[in-house]
């Protein structure tokens, strides 16, 4: 482990398994090329998720995890959106952190502390102990960009965002409709934009700033960022950090030998992440415009999430079977041409895979990245968080996606879905798509290379650490 000499991290996930994946990617680059150690400090509020559990458990030595203990969330009102329970669960952990860093002071030379979007709290107990507070913001430029931005657009704003007659000029970034900002802004009197508003107000205390992305993805939103202006902290991009394993897990579902015996480029791969579900009558117009479509397709389908009239109709049992949610003789009907797998995929090898040419996502960066690095072009599909953000910068800006459009009841119908995949997999208008993703493929391959943009700017960090125990 720790030699007396070697730079240790102290990184703070918040609660969420697209919030770790990029922390783990950003820990092993920092072990591995630049020799440091590293220690997971992790608030919790129930017990770690498997997920969360096997994923730590596969790191290299020098990589280190504590789970703190659970913080009692049980006042928070009925509903609670995901930012005020992940921004609670950290802010009531302050004194677990503060317990952590302090055995991790007298064990380690500890330079600094890295937190997530949400964590911007512990700054004050890193500061206690001389340690430098930084964030690794896993999400977009364009998202790090607004939250920079907020604070201001708070103040010059008196009505809700959606209801602003004009576009949101984020620095940097394409024009943006209110309605599209990232959830917890969509309702200003709910304590998760309060949250929002807390730690946007915060991120200016931090040292410094890594972003998951990279100058060719989104070189507006990085420019503006790195605009020098007083209080604002050095922004480095240091992306695209994603898991590229291909060993990580077996093919439970057979779906990679099934993409074996497929044709090159033509399977279009539909998944809505790790934490992505759709209603029962979304899912029912998924399946029938997957079929209209006539193209080869790799489905991840869970079960619905909405109360549906007719939930008591199905056994207990059924409504855990995703597939009996799907249309009568859909199965049979696109057999050989598509193939349903419940619940999860290998997403690292199915996207690396020479067969699939296209990619349904609900636009998690996670996600988004990982088609990057692989030149896989998208259908936007955006459910939650800032994926509206996402896919509107996917679509309009970058144009590496094309988007199925829903009707007035926020329904997406099988006509668009079928249109758009057929759009992406066959027509004039997904050749253009493809060529750009190629495009941004190499690209991310060069700057994450040795001397490449990402890679420098991780150093510069890096180096920062070193110098505070002179090395």
């Amino acid at each position: 482990m720790a030699t007396a000499q070697t730079p240790h991290i102290a990184i703070l996930p918040s609660p969420g398994m697209g919030h770790l994946i990029p922390l783990v990617e950003f820990a092993k680059r920092l072990v591995h090329q630049h020799n440091f150690t590293v220690t997971f400090v992790i608030p919790t509020n129930g017990s770690p998720s498997k997920a969360q559990k096997s994923t730590l458990d596969s790191l290299p030595s020098s990589i280190d995890s504590v789970f703190l203990p659970p913080v009692d969330l049980s006042d928070l009102p009925e509903g609670s959106k995901i930012e005020t329970v992940i921004s609670s669960t950290v802010a009531r952990s302050l004194s677990f952190i503060r317990d952590a860093l302090k055995s991790l002071v007298a064990k380690t030379k500890l330079v600094g502390l890295v937190v997530d979007l949400f964590g911007t709290d512990a700054f004050d107990v890193a500061r206690e102990f001389n340690v430098s507070p930084y964030i690794f913001f896993p999400s977009t430029a364009m998202a790090l960009s607004l939250f920079l931005y907020l604070p201001k657009l708070d103040q010059m704003v008196s009505c809700e965002y959606r209801d602003l007659p004009e576009l949101v000029r984020i620095p940097g970034c394409i024009p943006i409709h209110g309605s599209e900002l990232l959830d917890p802004t969509q309702d200003r009197k709910n304590d998760s934009y309060k949250w929002l508003l807390h730690h946007t107000k915060r991120y200016r205390l931090a040292e410094g700033i890594m972003v998951n992305s990279f100058v060719d993805l989104e070189g507006g939103a990085i420019r503006a960022l790195q605009d020098k202006e007083p209080g604002k902290p050095p922004i480095y991009p240091v992306g695209p950090l994603v898991n590229v394993d291909s060993s990580s897990k077996a093919d439970g579902s057979g779906c990679l030998k099934w993409l074996d015996d497929q044709p090159h480029g033509s399977v279009l791969y539909v998944s809505f992440g790790s934490g992505g579900t759709l209603s029962y009558n979304q899912i029912n117009e998924l399946a029938l415009g997957l079929e209209m479509s006539e193209q080869r397709f790799l489905w991840v389908v869970r079960s619905p999430n909405d109360q549906v009239a007719n939930a008591t109709f199905f056994s207990v049992q059924s409504q855990k079977d995703p597939f009996d949610f799907l249309p009568k003789g859909f199965l049979d009907r696109t057999k050989g041409r598509g193939l349903v797998v419940p619940s999860w995929a290998p997403q690292a090898q199915v996207l690396s895979h020479g067969s699939t040419g296209g990619f349904l996502t609900h636009c998690g960066w996670n996600s988004a990245l990982e088609s990057v690095v692989n030149g896989v072009p998208l259908i936007a599909w955006p459910l939650y968080a800032e994926q509206k953000m996402n896919a509107v910068m996917l679509a309009e800006d970058i144009k590496v996606a094309l988007r199925a459009k829903p009707n007035e009841n926020g329904l997406i119908c099988r006509d668009e879905i079928a249109k758009a995949v057929k759009g992406l997999m066959e027509g004039e208008e997904g050749k253009g798509v493809r060529n750009r993703m190629k495009d941004l493929k190499e690209a991310a391959a060069k700057v994450l290379s040795e001397n490449g943009s990402s890679s420098k700017a991780l150093s510069e960090v890096a180096q920062k650490w070193r110098n505070q125990i002179g090395i």
